[in-house]
């Protein structure tokens, strides 16, 4: 994701973000609201897709871009897959087993940008055996999948995400993928769909297993179907790996110390970003997938349904023996995989 703010000349600003505009069909002469819109480009024989998101501000106007390669998952030999988005084995495993099962949801959940909608699409790609019907309603439609009905949001012309999921169980599908649940109606029919025999693929935005259900008690839902319907959980982070030709070490601060003692993890030295001509002086090259995958049992269904308090609901979880957000991004840090920093920056820590 590429952002473009304000440059020194506002001038040489207001041009660009005209001309952004231009290309993606959006109206040159309104600056008080936002405006969404795409558009594409030839790059190096491969047609590459542009989300364009424009924000006014007291200064001016903000832009945001999104690259999106659709042409990405068409062919088997450039198919995304959980092996080559970097899930270690135990986590690919679970995935894979979640998204096996015939009926019920599974949720993928993450802050913007920690990438979702390529994990359901990795997912999608591994079941895709031409043997299921897969229909799929997104906002837009992200990457193109051969075989699969892809039905693009429209709500211009009155296509929503919930007025498409209807539409969608008329077409007798196996396993449906809905973009995103951004509202009460979408939720509500995702798990009807579910609890009627159907697998269902979808994405939130929250930032852990227990704000989910949060998230869900606050649509309004009933719990009991919406935990009966819920048959695992994927929290993930996307985490910049530090770069090989710049790899620097320095000495660990007390701080970092006392956070690995408090993970019963101990290093004398840790990675440092130096920043080169390789990784355009950021000190980061690539990015690694850190995934919780959370298979829901009885026990954590009974106390949600129950209303129990988090600490409880993290006590279970705990015993469940699922690697956490944070025992992974430590190990990162041991084996100099990436800076204490950037796990500060997007996983956190104290």
């Amino acid at each position: 994701m590429t952002r473009f703010a304000q440059m020194e000349d506002p001038r040489r600003a207001e041009e660009v973000i005209s001309r952004i505009k231009v290309l993606a069909q959006l109206d040159i002469t309104e600056r008080r609201v936002p405006q969404d819109g795409r558009f594409r480009f030839e790059l190096e024989g491969a047609t590459v897709d542009l989300r364009v998101s424009i924000m006014p501000s007291v200064f001016g106007e903000d832009a945001v871009l999104r690259l999106l390669d659709k042409a990405q998952l068409r062919s088997r030999e450039t198919a995304a897959t959980m092996d080559a988005l970097g899930f270690d084995p135990e986590a690919s495993q679970r995935i894979r087993d979640l998204a096996a099962l015939p009926h019920g949801m599974l949720l993928v959940t993450g802050p913007t940008g920690s990438g979702k909608t390529t994990t359901v699409y990795a997912m999608l790609t591994e079941i895709n055996t031409g043997l299921e019907k897969i229909i799929t309603i997104e906002d837009p439609v992200e990457y193109e999948l051969p075989g699969v009905l892809q039905i693009p949001v429209n709500e211009r012309k009155g296509l929503t995400f919930a007025k498409g999921l209807r539409s969608i169980l008329r077409h007798d599908p196996d396993r449906i993928l809905v973009g995103e649940i951004r509202d009460a109606e979408t939720a509500e029919i995702a798990v009807q769909s579910a609890l009627t025999g159907h697998q269902v693929f979808t994405t939130v935005h929250a930032n852990s297993i227990f704000d989910v259900t949060g998230r869900f008690r606050h649509f309004g839902l009933d719990m009991f179907g919406f935990m009966s319907s819920l048959n695992g959980v994927i929290v993930q982070r996307l985490v910049r790996r530090v770069c090989p030709a710049c790899f620097a070490r320095r000495e660990a601060t007390a701080r970092e110390r006392t956070w690995l003692h408090g993970l019963k993890l101990d290093a004398a030295d840790v990675a440092r970003a130096v920043g080169c001509d390789q990784c355009r002086a950021s000190g980061y090259k690539g990015r690694a997938v850190l995934a919780e995958v959370h298979l829901i049992d009885d026990r954590f269904r009974d106390l949600v349904t129950t209303n129990a308090p988090v600490s409880m609901l993290r006590e279970h979880v705990a015993q469940s023996g699922t690697k956490s957000l944070a025992m992974q991004a430590a190990h990162m840090v041991l084996t100099r995989s990436t800076t204490p920093e950037e796990i500060r920056r997007v996983v956190g820590w104290s």
